[in-house]
């Protein structure tokens, strides 16, 4: 007898698979009516319609809508201070290249992590996690990036670690010191590629601190070749390539980071047809950030194309101090719904399967099936669109993380 049924399910919409989901197939979810999911050990093991089978606990849905767990596979979780001070810059109009270059942006939060304690990082990322749980998010990708020295992102990184130890969320690292080069750098940009390459690296990879290597190859940040060098050094010390591209300029780091063998590659704003050829041949994921669009008053990253191509897209929130300060995945989906025109079957994708790819996840999570992490959502809906329909609210009632019900 299972240890959890989850029985009178009315509606339970997941994607299928242990790959990410491209073209046409993006849309490809299992709708089962009046279902029920068995549950041993934190994991499902077995799924069906109709009358529920026994267990030892039972879960009544209330003909209700469940889902996979959602999967934030963008975010800068751990970070010192605010930037609302910056609001009325941006409400004005001034760049946010032209707000970096006058010690803001990026700097501006460098200056709040340094001066934070690791337990004080931890504290403010213990709320945000507390409210993304509540959001839905069950699985969570955290970058560095905000120390930008080798003592400094190495303090960010044992934060994650130590969060993941505290709260349910499972949370995956990824090593960013190549976010912004640092002010002590400014007449040296060699030197911190070389501090990034022979020192934060190792690092990282020998601490087991991190799983990816990320960086942002954008104007202003790091060149397409200093990026590469940086990309290749992780790959060489066991870290998976990401790169935030694509973002302001079309630069060319798309390109490169697909070639360099990149898991993903994040923002994609401006995303040219080269880019997307480059993703499809490569097999990489378009990790796109709608809320950061909005926020930010720019374009749309071209994710109808992308699925159009055969590119796999996933969705972020983005979280973070400057450039996208919300913490809900919900208000990401609906706004990648709506400005992407994607449906909500293609978006669902986008939140479970297809952003558990993007973190090497999705032979574990973003499923509902055999075998698979019972994190489920139960949502205050009885069908998919309803919860794509509604937005601005929370409507998520239940959270299930590994079988045990966390909200």
């Amino acid at each position: 007898m299972p240890e959890l049924v989850i029985k009178n399910i009315g509606m339970l919409a997941t994607p299928l698979g242990g790959a990410a989901k491209s073209g046409e197939r993006q849309g490809d979810v299992q709708i089962l009516e009046d279902a029920w999911l068995a549950i041993d050990n934190g994991l499902i093991t077995e799924t069906g319609t109709g009358a529920a089978p026994g267990g030892d606990n039972i879960y009544d849905a209330g003909g209700k809508l469940v889902t996979p767990g959602l999967i934030d596979p963008h975010t800068h979780l751990v970070f010192g201070g605010w930037r609302e001070n910056e609001l009325a810059k941006k409400l004005h109009g001034v760049p946010y290249l032209d707000i970096l270059a006058a010690g803001g942006g990026i700097l501006s939060t460098v200056r709040s992590t340094r001066a934070a304690t690791e337990l004080e990082l931890v504290n403010k990322a213990m709320s945000v996690l507390g409210r993304m749980l509540a959001l839905g998010v069950t699985t969570c990708e955290a970058k560095s990036g905000y120390g930008l020295n080798l003592d400094e992102e190495i303090k960010l990184m044992r934060a994650v670690k130590a969060l993941g130890d505290l709260q349910p969320i499972e949370l995956v690292s990824t090593f960013m010191g190549a976010h912004a080069v640092p002010p002590e750098f400014k007449e040296n940009r060699g030197g911190y590629v070389d501090l990034i390459v022979n020192e934060m690296i190792p690092s990282a990879a020998e601490g087991g601190l991190a799983e990816f290597c990320d960086v942002f190859c954008e104007t202003g940040a790091f060149t397409v070749e200093e990026s590469l060098k940086i990309l290749q050094a992780g790959k060489k010390a066991g870290l998976v390539p990401k790169c935030h591209s694509d973002e302001i300029n079309p630069i060319g780091g798309t390109e490169m980071a697909a070639e360099a063998g990149a898991l993903s590659c994040e923002h994609l704003i401006v995303c040219t047809p080269s880019g997307i050829e480059a993703m499809k041949k490569s097999g990489t994921i378009a990790c796109c950030l709608p809320a950061t669009s909005f926020y930010l008053d720019a374009t749309y990253a071209p994710a109808r194309d992308m699925i159009n191509a055969g590119v796999p897209v996933a969705f972020g929130s983005d979280f973070n101090p400057g450039s996208c300060p919300t913490n809900s995945l919900q208000l990401a989906m609906n706004i990648g719904c709506f400005k992407y025109r994607m449906t909500p079957e293609e978006s669902l994708t986008a939140v479970t399967l297809n952003a558990a790819a993007a973190i090497n996840r999705s032979d574990k999570v973003g499923t509902l099936e055999t075998g698979k992490q019972a994190d489920l959502l139960v949502w205050d809906a009885q069908n998919l669109n309803y919860i794509f329909y509604r937005f601005g609210d929370n409507l998520v009632d239940d959270v299930f993380k590994k079988g045990t019900q966390v909200v």
